[in-house]
């Protein structure tokens, strides 16, 4: 089983592993580090083996293309160093984003061509520099949404392998104790947001996208659903 692991980052999904894992972890707003400044975060990294790095600017749409670059790919490209110069394994949350404008199957070796955003361009930069120069990693790319869905709208014509943040932590938490190694789409069955919406909400009303989001980040969970077959629902 793989151990002395610390999480970096407390957001929706970083907190939840936290909550189902209990593993250490710091972040941005309880250890008040800056991405900018990495020397000042190694002494908080050195006694962990493996560093889970749920540390992302999220805003999808956010035009502060400097932000996007500094958080999502040049964070990640410190980090990636420090984890080969000190022997650490690298796990990495991703984003179906970087598959949004991909031809099915969107599996774990097809081309990704990433949304047009500086969200999706500066995951698949940071999953490209991880895949060509990690000695050691495992990243996972994903999409979750809070539980019970907690907005009055959910788009009908947007398809995914996301689900509920409780549920695709659990499957976060097995792929790191199993110590898989490598890229993982990592998500369940095809779906709409709505269709995902209302299995929570059952109020919730169908809408359209607006014409700037992807209609179809599903990908292909076949090498995920190799090694991890078994049925997970919420308590």
């Amino acid at each position: 089983m793989v151990r002395n692991i610390l999480v970096l980052g407390d957001g929706l999904l970083g907190s939840e592993i936290i909550n189902q894992s209990n593993w250490d972890y710091i972040s941005r707003s309880k250890d008040n580090f800056d991405v900018k400044k990495f020397e000042s975060l190694k002494s908080k990294l050195s006694n962990y083996d493996n560093i889970l790095n749920c540390i992302a600017f999220t805003k999808t749409y956010s035009l502060d293309e400097n932000l996007h670059k500094e958080i999502n790919y040049e964070f990640v490209k410190e980090l990636t160093s420090y984890c080969n110069e000190n022997k650490k394994k690298l796990i990495h949350i991703s984003t179906d984003y970087v598959y949004a404008n991909s031809e099915n199957p969107r599996s774990e070796n097809d081309e990704c061509i990433p949304d047009e955003n500086w969200y999706a361009k500066t995951k698949l930069m940071a999953d490209e520099y991880i895949i060509s120069n990690s000695n050691n990693f495992l990243l996972l790319r994903l999409s979750h949404k809070p539980f019970p869905f907690p907005y009055e709208f959910a788009w009908d014509d947007v398809f995914t392998n996301a689900d509920y943040t409780p549920i695709i932590t659990k499957h976060v938490i097995d792929l790191i104790k199993k110590d898989c190694f490598g890229v993982y789409n990592v998500g369940t069955q095809r779906k709409s947001i709505y269709d995902l919406a209302k299995s929570s909400n059952p109020s919730v009303i169908a809408i359209k996208s607006p014409s700037n989001v992807p209609k179809d980040v599903s990908m292909n969970v076949n090498k995920f659903n190799n090694i991890y077959s078994n049925e997970i629902s919420i308590d």
